[in-house]
């Protein structure tokens, strides 16, 4: 028995922001967003709109989908870097609107990182036989922390979220391997302080450098090498760091998750919300191998090889 993925769901918000959109309220073009980061438009949440209102949409569409109530859910895990507030947690918030009375729950911090995180946290608790079922969200409202008049982080990000079911799946199924790291002397390099400040070159050496030694990390670790991979979902963050991960796997370009045009940079909600496309998209099939890897802020990062299928 292994922990795998039973459900998944994904909410986006309606309001499209496109390059010519920002073009008019900050000094950039859409052939430099373009070419630089692979961006053309993101998803912006109305004011009214939280995260936790994103991260339900998400998780009620994930178990709907894995055929459970939410009262077979035995534990909430939200990765967030713009909870509601302090506390309660987003993850308190959802177990409330969802019904899902039996689950405890918590929010993770660990920035774009965090879903991986979440994921291998959840696994633990499978893996133990302590919970069956285990619901992990990834969502984010990065609009309300974004520096609309910095042009170098405010044409980077954008709002959504995307959500799992975690349950036990047969031996040859899910959850083969993971890696997580932190290099706290790095956190100086991205950070929130009332919005989002990033050295951006230091962050995209980093970026480059890890993507692929953690890909390659968490294939040795499940006794699997490059070439048996089948889809790279990687952190939507830069097409460049994005290309660097697949050429480091020398897969093909069809052969990994881009939604980083459509949604930006979307932090602990891209691999969620890419995976959830891809599935859709019946890119990912049953026994396909898949690597998710992203890096964060933290600075932290995390991947994870599943066999996908129940």
């Amino acid at each position: 028995m292994r922990a795998g993925i039973i459900g998944i769901g994904r909410y986006i918000p309606e309001k499209v922001v496109t390059n010519y959109d920002l073009e008019k309220i900050m000094d950039t073009s859409d052939e430099w967003i373009r070419t630089r980061t692979g961006i053309e438009e993101r998803r912006i949440a109305s004011d009214d709109m939280k995260t936790s209102d994103l991260g339900a949409r998400a998780a009620l569409e994930a178990i709907e989908d894995a055929k459970i109530s939410p009262e077979e859910i035995d534990m909430i895990i939200v990765a967030t870097a713009t909870p509601d507030q302090s506390f309660p947690s987003v993850a308190c918030v959802l177990q409330e609107r969802l019904g899902a009375k039996r689950a405890a729950a918590l929010d993770i911090s660990a920035a774009c990182s965090g879903f991986i995180y979440a994921m291998a946290t959840a696994e633990q608790f499978i893996q133990t036989g302590a919970y069956k079922k285990i619901l992990v969200v990834g969502a984010e409202k990065l609009s309300k922390i974004t520096d609309w008049n910095d042009r170098s982080t405010g044409v980077l990000f954008g709002d959504g979220a995307g959500a799992v079911v975690l349950g036990e799946v047969s031996d040859d199924r899910g959850i083969l391997s993971f890696e997580l790291g932190a290099d706290g002397s790095g956190g100086k390099h991205l950070y929130e302080k009332g919005h989002i400040v990033m050295n951006g070159r230091e962050v995209f050496k980093f970026a480059v450098r890890q993507m692929g030694e953690s890909s390659i990390n968490v294939l040795e670790k499940a006794g699997l090498t490059k070439e048996d991979v089948d889809f790279l979902i990687p952190h939507q963050a830069n097409i460049r760091i994005m290309e660097a991960a697949r050429q480091r796997l020398e897969l093909p370009e069809e052969k990994m998750s881009k939604t980083i045009h459509k949604y930006g940079n979307t932090s602990a909600a891209s691999i969620p919300i890419s995976l959830y496309e891809e599935v859709k998209a019946g890119k990912i099939k049953d026994g396909d191998l898949i690597v998710m890897v992203g890096f964060g802020g933290g600075l932290t990062w995390g991947a994870i090889a599943l066999r996908w299928g129940q």
